[in-house]
């Protein structure tokens, strides 16, 4: 069965084995998968990664660094890309390290191919989901970015929970400037109700005014 993702997303295999690198490798692309494969950690981050779904199938072991010193440089560089680790010799504590640390999946080599290819597809939706939040995110500061000075204070007082009325006595507008001004506010965010609003306001950290 190919897999639905196929062209849309990416996996990178870093492994200094050349076998088992062609092995992953053949068994990904098999199921209709996008794969790039790499015999270091370096060779990896001088790659140009496409802004598409992807996740990282790891030797632990790499020439060099390990492939948990790898995961935190990857973090400390703020690259966000979900871990499959694979090991000839792993133990208890250093897969608990790697999923503390975030990773999707630790396979003992020999690995079951099913193992490998339910990890990945996790680790792609993972990927996917990260995207959507981050596109999300982008897209409410976008919007949140073409109200006036004005219409971010009545927005503030708005998903604190005052009325129109409050409102308007509280910055010193009619009422009726008040509505028209939350009306503004409602289109330019994509707000379809003010529960719409209220979870805007705290993906932003717009704080309710309480005062």
């Amino acid at each position: 069965m190919k897999n639905d993702n196929s062209g849309k997303s990416i996996v990178f295999v870093v492994d200094d084995d050349p076998l088992l690198r062609g092995s992953v490798s053949s068994l990904l692309r098999s199921f209709g998968l996008q794969v790039r494969v790499f015999a270091s950690a370096s060779e990896f981050l001088q790659e140009k990664r496409p802004p598409l779904p992807s996740c990282l199938v790891l030797d632990i072991r790499l020439p060099g660094e390990s492939g948990l010193d790898f995961q935190a440089e990857l973090s400390s560089r703020n690259i966000h890309i979900p871990i499959i680790f694979m090991t000839g010799h792993g133990d208890i504590p250093m897969s608990v390290r790697a999923m503390k640390a975030g990773a999707v999946e630790f396979l003992t080599k020999p690995f079951r191919e099913q193992d490998m290819l339910d990890a990945v597809k996790l680790a792609l939706e993972r990927d996917q989901s990260r995207i959507e939040s981050e596109n999300a995110s982008s897209g409410l500061k976008s919007n949140f970015e073409t109200l006036t000075p004005r219409e971010r204070e009545i927005m503030a007082l708005v998903v604190s929970g005052l009325m129109n009325k409050q409102v308007a006595g509280k910055i010193g507008l009619s009422e009726i400037t008040v509505k028209v001004h939350r009306g503004r506010i409602m289109q330019k965010m994509g707000a379809r109700s003010l529960a719409d609003l209220v979870r805007m306001a705290e993906a932003l950290g717009i704080r309710p005014s309480t005062s």
